[in-house]
């Protein structure tokens, strides 16, 4: 007789609940053209963004017009994944658009719940335009990884990115260089370059510097640049940048530290 711990007698697996974070990709056109133009141009300078995250394709925002044309999802998930980005799902189609997405290997995700927050990738170079596609619905935990410390100056055209977590410089962020993380961003030196903390989404995230001198600051998305100048009693001086709800939307708002 086969005893219980018989290996012969084992499940070789089990079956449990799971969470996946998702990116949700909201669509606000399907012209193919369009979004590898618009796609090319707001990923330049951060070509592996996404990192192969899983992708779910939203296209509630798109014209009442393309509702009722044809969408090539061959050629669109092409784009996505020579974008770094893996979309597995497709909701808020019409019945014909979910049809044609099933053909062509993506789920129905008609029931996944999209945040409310919803920010646009954070681009050094998109710092006057309109709000780009795509739009980010998730936020990042941050606390998993402890905080990526960089302890040497970054340069013009440096570029450090702490994904999942907070950033701690311990020098100078020049002009030109780029300090990006997905919780927060701590400087002890002066900020002289661009920083953009909870670029994925994290509205909770903060900006620190022992002296404020910015080129852009962004969170979640909410830009400021440097032609937008800071107020006297803040530039140069140790201070932190925060989102503040308001009428018109999130704000970032700047206050000196005291002492």
């Amino acid at each position: 007789m086969l005893s219980a711990s018989d290996p012969s007698t084992s499940v070789g697996y089990e079956i449990k609940s799971a969470d996946l974070a998702l990116v949700a990709l909201l669509l606000k056109t399907s012209n193919i053209d369009t979004l590898k133009r618009e796609l090319r141009k707001q990923l330049a300078d951060t070509p592996d963004f996404f990192d192969q995250e899983p992708v779910v394709i939203d296209l509630i925002g798109l014209s009442e017009h393309e509702k009722n044309q044809p969408i090539d999802f061959d050629q669109l998930l092409a784009l996505l994944r020579s974008h770094q980005m893996h979309p597995i799902a497709l909701r808020s189609g019409t019945t014909y658009h979910m049809q044609a997405g099933k053909n062509a290997g993506l789920i129905d995700a008609t029931y996944a719940r999209i945040l409310k927050t919803t920010v646009a990738v954070a681009s050094p170079q998109a710092t006057s335009a309109a709000a780009p596609i795509p739009v980010k619905t998730r936020e990042t935990p941050t606390g998993s990884l402890g905080a990526l410390v960089v302890d040497k100056p970054l340069r013009s055209g440096q570029q450090v990115y702490a994904k999942g977590r907070d950033l701690v410089v311990l020098a100078m962020v020049n002009p030109g260089a780029e300090v990006i993380a997905d919780g927060n961003i701590h400087v002890y030196a002066a900020l002289r370059g661009k920083a953009i903390a909870g670029a994925k989404g994290n509205s909770e995230a903060m900006i620190f510097a022992q002296a404020m001198e910015p080129e852009l600051l962004s969170i979640a998305g909410v830009y400021r640049t440097s032609e937008n100048a800071l107020p006297t009693d803040i530039w140069g001086k140790a201070a932190y940048v925060r989102l503040k709800p308001s009428p018109e939307g999130e704000k970032l708002v700047i206050q000196a530290l005291k002492a």
